[in-house]
């Protein structure tokens, strides 16, 4: 969170937390009823109230969830959303006084209360940093969700990088099973922090095995594989081999079309450790995929290597 022009009652901080709102029956604060979410005070004045927000990676939104849960006498009638990109360090001067050029997003659009408002809106491939919701006239919101891809500055591929990595614009497309945890989890920045901030699947019962498919930021060619399964102690994989596949001319991926050749051969996995293979001269690759024996949990897959033409 950036700035606000008013947070009285609740903290605009509230906003972007990753918990679900939560609601308290009788706890109250020297402002008055403790709220889960943003709240600002009851507007006396023509206007309306603002927060922004700085998204953790620039992209392209393509939809919002505008959350009002337990807000049910005080959510804001109407918001709207407003984008720009910023560079920089004054982010905070230019964002909350008014020097950037802000482009509609969402137009002004009612919300009703104790709700997940959710609009798709047309990002018009645009890439923005911020975003700046408004409420009409005032009230409350407890959760502020922005959802679209990742589009990264093009000195990211310098030299060598994280091909799979979600803050250059890597996406798990999708993966056999994820009962415990999100596929996405795989390309998250930095080290897992618990069994949860992974990706594992429920118990294999039958024959086959799992396998999670990364589309990479930029077509490339892969030199080196990092894969831990850092707090998965009881439940790594036994085993797994990755495979890669070039489907630059496809306009529409299909894994079960794409022709698949091996980037790593089968390999033992052990728990809660780091596994790092060298791969020898591949050809470029838009797709790789993990293939793990039988079953199990994976903390974190990086695939460095350098862009292809």
């Amino acid at each position: 969170m950036i700035a606000a022009n008013d947070d009285f009652f609740a903290e605009k901080e509230n906003l972007i937390k990753s918990s679900a709102p939560e609601w308290r029956e009788d706890e109250y604060t020297d402002h008055g009823k403790w709220m889960d979410g943003w709240e600002t005070r009851r507007r006396r004045t023509p206007g309306y109230d603002w927060a922004v927000v700085r998204l953790g990676l620039p992209g392209i939104v393509h939809g919002v969830v505008i959350d009002t849960a337990f807000f049910t006498g005080n959510y804001p009638e109407e918001a709207s959303i407003d984008v720009c990109i910023v560079d920089g360090f004054d982010e905070v001067e230019r964002t909350s006084g008014g020097s950037v050029r802000w482009e509609t997003l969402l137009p002004k659009s009612p919300l009703k209360g104790n709700a997940k408002n959710e609009f798709a809106v047309d990002g018009k491939g645009m890439r923005v940093s911020h975003l700046r919701l408004n409420i009409f006239p005032d009230g409350g919101v407890a959760r502020l969700r922005v959802h679209g891809e990742v589009v990264s500055d093009e000195t990211a591929f310098a030299g060598e990088a994280d091909l799979a990595a979600m803050a250059s614009g890597g996406y798990v497309v999708s993966c056999s099973d994820m009962h415990y945890g999100n596929r996405n989890n795989l390309i998250l920045p930095g080290k897992s922090t618990h069994m949860g901030d992974g990706w594992e699947t429920k118990r294999r019962r039958g024959p086959g095995h799992d396998w999670a498919i990364v589309r990479l930021a930029r077509r490339g060619v892969v030199d080196r594989v990092e894969m831990d399964t850092d707090h998965f102690k009881g439940n790594a994989p036994g085993k797994c081999d990755l495979e890669y596949c070039d489907a630059v001319a496809d306009s529409k991926f299909d894994a079960d079309s794409a022709k698949w050749s091996v980037l790593v051969p089968e390999q033992p996995v052990n728990p809660h450790a780091q596994h790092e293979w060298t791969v020898s001269s591949p050809k470029p690759a838009t797709h790789v995929r993990l293939n793990i024996y039988p079953d199990g949990g994976v903390a974190r897959l990086r695939l460095f290597g350098k862009t292809a033409k």
